[in-house]
């Protein structure tokens, strides 16, 4: 046993020296244009306000951090959830989040800007300010108006994430067990097509194998995972990208966004999340079983609690994410792969050395020590998902939806 002692000293060497930002790490990160597609503090504020311009405790993003971590580029996500989309609250809750966004960027003009197109991000983030995108997860709040596009689209979001966790009037969810669409619907069809012509990105992360193939052949611009792992890890997650998904969304011109939670590239974490939507889909059936019977329903609250119990948090180093850009590198190519983080809406569950946007210099310094060039690095911060970007607003413009 004392004989493998050295060994096993050595071998968490790299990840401890992996996890340690350097002079040069940050020095890179405070250079290179970081991009960063999915980032939930608008939902954080709509919980519970905060001046994000300030240090704002508990909070993965705000402006100190952001500052710090080198981040120029945060897309704001603008997310809705199935119960929203069912009581049809989607649109209104969508659209209190982009005027606290908008709010927040007239508070501090001089931290954060708006940003509306690719073109503008280097005269924008002249003064060290972050710049504001938004992105919206989950189609919920176009309804099945397809003008909706158009009026998000004037009001500043540049992604959809066309489904979440249950399916809506476009496409089928991932984490869903039943599928209704089987691809996307004759009007999530419309809103693929019309979203190409605004310039809008399709987003696939969240939908079902199926709709997301659909959505990638059905477009005629590069499409993008805004935070989507490789299933590659977690054999049985469909929430996380298949190989032959990535492969076409970079066959395509796109990019597969990694994020950082527990949730996605720890494979026990993954196992745990599709344990849990299975486990509320029961509880659903259950209750609405017990409703139709007119008996007393099960508590959520209780069945949340037994659930986080039984299933705490589990520890997850810097490694688990590195690993996923490695095998994305190696699968599609270092110029498809990029970086959509999820902070502030994991909850926190998060690896041990990427805990807020402070820390981009420690990914960065994880690439370094693999043997990453400084200029493929700045492919993965954010060069790849602005010339996306880029290509998908020069294909806008096209013939409108058929209607």
């Amino acid at each position: 046993m004392h004989r493998t002692l050295p060994v096993l000293l050595l071998a968490l060497v790299p990840a401890l020296a992996s996890a340690q930002a350097t002079d040069a790490s940050r020095a890179l990160a405070q250079d290179a244009v970081i991009v960063d597609t999915h980032i939930d503090a608008p939902g954080m504020l709509m919980d519970g306000w905060m001046d994000l311009g300030e240090e704002a405790e508990g909070r993965e993003f705000d402006y100190p951090k952001a500052h710090a971590g080198g981040l120029d580029v945060a897309f704001m996500s603008i997310y809705t959830s199935p119960k929203q989309d069912e009581d049809d609250s989607a649109w209104q809750v969508a659209n209190e989040m982009i005027d606290s966004v908008e709010a927040l960027a007239q508070r501090h003009p001089d931290k954060f800007a708006l940003l509306l197109s690719p073109k503008d991000v280097d005269s924008l983030r002249k003064g060290d300010r972050v710049l504001l995108p938004l992105g919206m997860e989950n189609g919920a709040p176009i309804g099945d108006d397809l003008s909706n596009v158009q009026f998000f689209f004037d009001r500043g979001v540049r992604y959809i994430t066309l489904a979440h966790s249950a399916a809506n009037a476009i496409a089928d969810s991932s984490y869903a067990i039943e599928r209704k669409w089987h691809g996307l619907s004759p009007f999530g069809k419309q809103v693929v097509a019309e979203m190409n012509r605004l310039g809008i990105m399709v987003d696939v992360s969240h939908l079902s194998d199926e709709s997301a193939a659909a959505a990638i052949e059905l477009s005629t611009v590069p499409v993008i995972a805004s935070h989507s792992a490789f299933r590659h890890f977690t054999p049985d997650f469909e929430r996380n990208i298949s190989d032959e998904l990535a492969k076409a969304i970079a066959d395509g011109g796109g990019v597969v966004q990694i994020p950082f939670g527990t949730a996605f590239v720890n494979p026990e974490s993954a196992a745990d999340t599709q344990a849990h939507f299975r486990a509320i889909n029961d509880f659903n059936k259950r209750n609405a079983e017990l409703k139709a019977a007119g008996k007393p329903l099960e508590s959520r609250a209780a069945f949340n609690k037994a659930w986080e119990e039984a299933h705490p948090p589990r520890q997850t180093r810097i490694d688990a994410v590195l690993d996923q850009v490695d095998y994305a590198v190696k699968l599609i190519g270092i110029d498809h792969v990029g970086i959509g983080s999820d902070f502030d809406g994991v909850g926190g569950e998060l690896p041990d050395e990427l805990r807020t946007v402070a820390d981009f210099p420690n990914f960065v310094a994880g690439l370094q020590a693999r043997g990453y060039k400084d200029e493929d690095i700045r492919k993965i911060l954010g060069g790849n998902l602005l010339r996306t970007w880029a290509a998908i607003e020069a294909g806008a413009g096209g013939a409108a939806a058929a209607p």
